[in-house]
């Protein structure tokens, strides 16, 4: 058996081998520390100005135009068309970046105003379409309020026999009708008010070419027993031409001295009186139309 000699008494052990640690990853490497002086804030831009937005302006001429149409009773259906395109490329156009967007907020407005007029004047041609073809309220005609002379006429005279408050045999000034709701009194018509007109305000623009500016001045007192009150403006004034032409009295709107508040609601038994303002043919020589109401028959009154 072989003997193994034991390890002599000054030997050490041999050391255990020494292995490298391996180096960290870029993720776990820690960045040096910065020294020195603080960098510099890095410049900012300057912010950059905002486009035309073109569908925007597209948005507001045409809501605009739809507008106009929609105040028109005989052509409420342009603007019914215009508005709601209107309205579609206004709200489009809000969402075009870096464009303003004025033009598409007020075409919104605009087409939404225009909306709403467009459906009371489409409320006013049908009621007035409806009493046309069924009838209206009836109006009875009262004794003038100022004594005219009276002429003899033949008995058959076609005037004479026609009934009081037609267009061939229209009431004279003064001369008082009613419906269920309203009394109305045509008191005067000045022929010729344009320098009353143009006197009024600075904006009021002069007749067309061939026209004259007549001032009636009326009077109507609420009757009907609605506890929330009428407005004057239910009193409806149109002016006709001796050739049977009824003129619109909005196309060409002015500031009348003294103007009737059609707006303000009266009450049983309340009365308003004021003036109203209608471009007319020269000379004149039609006749007044008046309704008692929204829905009442129309009285023709005469102007002199």
């Amino acid at each position: 058996m072989t003997n193994v000699p034991p390890p002599a008494p000054d030997a050490q052990p041999a050391p255990a081998p020494e292995y490298a640690q391996p180096a960290p990853s870029a993720p776990y490497a820690q960045p040096a520390p910065e020294h020195g002086l603080p960098q510099a804030p890095a410049a900012v831009a300057p912010p950059t100005k905002k486009q035309r937005n073109i569908l925007g302006l597209i948005a507001l001429i045409v809501s605009a135009v739809g507008f106009i149409f929609a105040c028109i009773p005989g052509a409420l259906i342009v603007g019914w068309v215009l508005l709601p395109i209107g309205f579609i490329l206004g709200i489009v156009s809000l969402f075009l970046k870096g464009k303003v967007k004025w033009q598409g907020v007020t075409a919104i407005i605009v087409s939404i105003v225009g909306t709403i007029i467009g459906i009371i004047v489409f409320t006013v041609v049908v009621a007035t379409a409806f009493n046309d073809a069924f009838g209206g309220s009836d109006v009875e005609v009262g004794s003038p309020t100022s004594v005219t002379e009276e002429t003899d006429a033949p008995a058959n005279d076609e005037g004479a026999a026609a009934e009081a408050g037609t267009r061939e045999n229209p009431i004279a000034l003064g001369t008082p009708f009613s419906s269920s709701d309203w009394t109305v009194v045509v008191n005067s018509v000045t022929l010729d008010a344009n320098a009353q007109i143009a006197a009024e305000n600075p904006y009021n623009e002069a007749p067309d070419a061939g026209s004259v500016f007549i001032l009636v001045n009326y009077t109507v007192t609420y009757i009907g027993t609605d506890p929330e009150g009428q407005m004057p403006a239910f009193v409806g004034l149109d002016y006709v031409t001796a050739d049977g032409v009824t003129i619109d009295p909005l196309e060409k709107l002015v500031l009348a001295p003294e103007a009737m508040n059609s707006t303000s609601p009266l009450y049983e038994g309340a009365s308003a009186t004021g003036n109203y303002a209608i471009q007319v043919p020269s000379p004149v020589d039609g006749v007044l139309a008046v309704r008692a109401g929204m829905i009442t028959d129309k009285v023709f009154v005469a102007v002199q």
